[in-house]
């Protein structure tokens, strides 16, 4: 185990008995929703993945040490803290763990401290990618490379809506990594269920999306897949109508000179303003449907390992 790794003892248990976990991340809780509505909101997350009858580690770097797993105590300094705690990539952790300081792991270092923790299966709700202009910026999420080369499943509602969806398909599909829908065969588009994009497979079952994870294990054991799980029907936003509003947060935040690592928390900040708060409601509710669905093939995935099914 990593000398730099803290394992919770609820997480810790459920290793050892070979029980289903499910992996979170921090930054939506400092970066992708203000407070109170981030607390209440990782706390319910938690309770999904309970109740679909797996254990949460949600994940985060406290003092210096990667936390796999966190006490409501923690998911609350975190929430209050809100933006100061650094959003933490994988280039940023030498320094952040050298230095003792806090930070909010994304989709790529969730996926990092889930993999050394050995937790198959995660659940955010939407990926970074490609962003709009990234032919001159060149601002490609380091979400899209780690996927490419960490053995960890992430249960999304897609990318977010503010990318550029067709490059971001795009490079996940140069690096090989399976990009699967569930119970559809497009690409969800964060907030509306649909987006023109064809994908490449659908499963309609926790037990499907398990059985395509132990082949994977057999064929691509050092590779991640992206599960992408539609927004709920009734939280659904049409595509038209976000899409004004995040074209109008994009040209706002230009004028502004927002960049970097900056441009996700504003634009998600400005679209919530703009739709008079239901992307946060559509937002709250596809993070829930992702650790419901992730928990439930957690479930499965443990049971088929415990069974050995897949392994020839």
């Amino acid at each position: 185990m990593n000398p730099l790794l803290d394992i919770h003892p609820d997480v810790a248990a459920a290793l050892q008995g070979g029980q289903p976990l499910v992996a979170l991340e921090s930054t939506i809780i400092t970066h992708g929703m203000p407070w109170p509505q981030n607390v209440e909101t990782a706390l319910r997350v938690e309770a999904e993945v309970r109740t679909a009858g797996a254990v949460p580690a949600t994940i985060a770097i406290i003092g210096g040490r990667l936390k796999a797993g966190l006490t409501p105590e923690e998911i609350d300094f975190l929430g209050r803290a809100g933006h100061a705690v650094p959003k933490a990539s994988r280039r940023d952790l030498p320094l952040l763990l050298s230095t003792h300081a806090l930070g909010a792991t994304t989709v790529a270092t969730t996926m990092m401290v889930a993999a050394m923790a050995g937790i198959r299966v995660f659940a955010t709700g939407g990926i970074g990618g490609v962003h709009r202009g990234a032919e001159t910026s060149f601002d490609i999420s380091a979400d899209l490379l780690e996927l490419a080369r960490t053995p960890v499943a992430v249960v999304c509602a897609g990318a977010k809506a503010i990318l550029d969806l067709r490059a971001t398909l795009e490079v996940l599909e140069t690096h090989g990594v399976p990009v699967l829908g569930y119970g559809t065969d497009e690409l969800p588009a964060f907030y509306s269920r649909t987006s023109g994009l064809k994908l490449p497979g659908s499963l309609s079952s926790p037990v499907a999306v398990a059985s395509a994870l132990r082949a994977q294990d057999l064929v691509a054991p050092g590779q991640g897949l992206v599960l992408a799980n539609p927004i709920p029907k009734d939280h659904e936003i049409p595509a038209g109508v976000i899409g004004a509003h995040i074209d109008q947060a994009l040209a706002e935040a230009a004028r502004q000179g927002v960049a970097g690592a900056a441009v996700t928390p504003f634009l998600l900040a400005r679209v919530a303003e703009l739709t008079g708060g239901a992307s946060l409601a559509a937002n709250i509710a596809l993070v829930l449907s992702n650790a419901r669905l992730a928990g439930e093939v957690a479930v499965a995935y443990a049971a088929l390992r415990r069974s050995g099914a897949g392994q020839g």
